[in-house]
Formats: structure tokens, C-alpha cells, sequence
């Protein structure tokens, strides 16, 4: 089975080159309040404002801009394969982010064949996959930066700052491979209001770099409201790397997929 999707992907790779963000606009963002207004500005004239692809792009960019790497706040490793049952996945950490983080997708190609990782909207996804199918043999020159495109065993980065919260999806669109269970659900939470954000005091007794976690003794958890005591706490390799056993920490903890996760620390 393996064999035959391996072969029929091939083929559909040579006729449909990885598409590159045919007609998207240039993205200008005003940076008011640490993460920028988004405005779509048309850099080929009047002509896509009149077809539409102007309003396109800026639905496109919903989901946010281009981050700052020297403003990411965490790392979500992706993997993408093929499977011997026929699938094509994106595997990897959990796909869910609060409105305004920053974030590095470390993205390896694990598989045979190439592969791409797209983030952008459920409906700008099936709209360029069709475009895809399109423009066969046309060369569009260029790579967006909600996407990378890589070869069997190649790995790379993309970092985005997610402006808005919703709904959205990852996916690889090369013809047959989002068929083929290439895709997955990106939640956005909606960001709480300064005023809403408590931090938490603590003191760091134990910290498992490997396993992501950390045993913090606590005050009362106001966020979840949890008493006092000593507890394991979910932390993403960024947040482990700023601490340290006996370290005495300020910090927001919330249930991520139903774990105690710390998720902002001061």
C-alpha cells in the first residue's frame, strides 16, 4: 500500500510543483502594541483589487504575520511522514496557542517524499491546494513565509506571530498529500486582558528537561484556584531553558489539554 501511494505522490510531485503563495499579497504591519496591526497592500497594482486577491490575502493573514526571532516566546517541533498504511500525517507537539504568542515551528521531513507545512486559514488552504492543481509545471518563484517546503529529510523553521484568535489549520498541499490525512487543527485562544492575568509565586524543587516538566512548591493557584502545595508542572523546552532548581518564580499556569501547564513566567 505504502508503495502505491509513494509512487502515485511522486507522480502528482512532478506534475504540480510545490506552489509558492501564487497571488499573495506583501503584508506591512504597523507595530502599535508589540505585535503590529496587519494591512494587506497590493503590489501589483489595481488589477487584484479588482479580482478579489487583495481581500483573499488579508483573509489569508488572519491567522497572523511573520514573527520576530528574537521575540519568540516557545518552539512546537512537526514532523511530517508517510505511514505504511497509506497516510501522510503531520505529527508532533500540540497544536494549541494563545492570541499575540510568537512561535518557532521546528519542522522536520522524516518521510520519502517532499513535503510542505502551511499555516494559514481552513478556506485559503483549500483554495490555494486547488491552484496548486492548476499550475502545473509553472514555476512561482518565490516561498511565503506561513510556509516551508521541504525535501525527503529536510528540516527548517517558521516563525509566526499569531495575531488573532480562531480557528486554523496546518497542512501540506501538494496534490494528494492533504488527501491523504496531511493536515491538522490550530487553536488560537483568545489572549485575557492584562488586567485578568495573575501570576503565581513559587519555588523550583526538581526540573525533568527531557520529560518538559518542573516540581514547583506554590502559593494558592489563583488562576485555577488551587490551594497551596508542591506540584508537576508541563513547560515547553523555552520556558525550561530560563530555570533553575531552587529558582523562586513568578507565573501563569494554565490546563492545557488538561495538564497543569506554566505558561508565562516572569
Amino acid at each position: 500500500m505504502k508503495n502505491l501511494l509513494l509512487t502515485t505522490a511522486i507522480i502528482l510531485s512532478f506534475s504540480a510543483p510545490a506552489f509558492a503563495g501564487a497571488g499573495h499579497d506583501e503584508v506591512k504591519t504597523e507595530d502599535h502594541d508589540g505585535h503590529g496591526e496587519m494591512k494587506a497592500e497590493d503590489g501589483h497594482g489595481e488589477e487584484h483589487a479588482e479580482d478579489g486577491h487583495g481581500d483573499d490575502h488579508a483573509k489569508m493573514m488572519m491567522i497572523g504575520m511573520p514573527g520576530d526571532p528574537s521575540k519568540v516566546d516557545r518552539t512546537i517541533n512537526i514532523t511530517l511522514l508517510e505511514t505504511d498504511d497509506g497516510e501522510m500525517l503531520i505529527k508532533g507537539d500540540d497544536l494549541d496557542i494563545m492570541q499575540g504568542e510568537t512561535i518557532r515551528f521546528m519542522v522536520k521531513n522524516v518521510g520519502e517524499l517532499e513535503h510542505e507545512f502551511v499555516l494559514d486559514t481552513v478556506e485559503s488552504n483549500a483554495k490555494h491546494k486547488t491552484e496548486m492543481a492548476e499550475m502545473a509545471g509553472m514555476d512561482m518563484g518565490h516561498e511565503d513565509p506561513n510556509r516551508i517546503t521541504l525535501d525527503a529529510g529536510g528540516e527548517g523553521e517558521v516563525i509566526w506571530t499569531f495575531a488573532n484568535a480562531g480557528t486554523f489549520e496546518a497542512a501540506c498541499l501538494i496534490p494528494g498529500h492533504y488527501e491523504s490525512g496531511m493536515f491538522r487543527e490550530v487553536k488560537v485562544a483568545e489572549k485575557m486582558a492584562q488586567a485578568d492575568v495573575q501570576y503565581s509565586t513559587g519555588t523550583i524543587k526538581k526540573i525533568d528537561a527531557k520529560g518538559g516538566k518542573v516540581t514547583v512548591t506554590h502559593g494558592p493557584l489563583v488562576n485555577l484556584d488551587m490551594p497551596s502545595m508542591t506540584m508537576v508542572f508541563r513547560a515547553d523546552e523555552a520556558m525550561i531553558a530560563k530555570m533553575s532548581e531552587g529558582q523562586d518564580i513568578e507565573f501563569v499556569e494554565e490546563r492545557v489539554n488538561g495538564k497543569l501547564t506554566i505558561v508565562k513566567m516572569k
